[in-house]
């Protein structure tokens, strides 16, 4: 897959309130990072089955669903196997009904058609303000 098929099936992923990842998508080395990670939450997780445990784990504790996934501007880079990526992903807090939503901005790199290295800034603090 192309950097911009893995995003896409990462939103239509979010779309359904599924785990961001399968198996499939990503490289057994796949290294997720989100330096502006929320106290207590890792800022770096390395390996399939680490990253798939970390994002079901964090899927099933979210309670958001996610609504859409808007304004996405997909900036191509000089090597093929990466994109910068921006968004916004809105959604309602399943015990509230409120809705929010918040920026992002990621660095996706493949390696032979594989997800490798995923690195998201978030608005931490409009994500905290969303949940509560």
């Amino acid at each position: 897959m192309t950097p911009r098929e893995i995003f896409e099936r990462m939103r239509a992923h979010w779309l359904a309130n599924e785990t961001t990842f399968t198996g499939e998508m990503l490289a057994e080395e796949v290294v997720v990072e989100t330096p502006f990670a929320a106290p207590g939450r890792p800022s770096r997780t390395e390996g399939r089955e680490r990253v798939l445990a970390w994002t079901q784990a964090g899927r099933a504790s979210f309670p958001v669903r996610f609504d859409d996934c808007r304004n996405v501007v997909v900036h191509e880079t000089a090597d093929p196997e990466v994109i910068v990526v921006e968004y916004e992903l809105a959604g309602t807090h399943t015990a509230t009904g409120a809705s929010a939503s918040a920026p992002f901005i990621a660095v996706l790199r493949t390696r032979g058609g594989k997800l490798a290295h995923w690195r998201e800034y978030q608005h931490t603090l409009a994500i905290m303000q969303a949940v509560g």
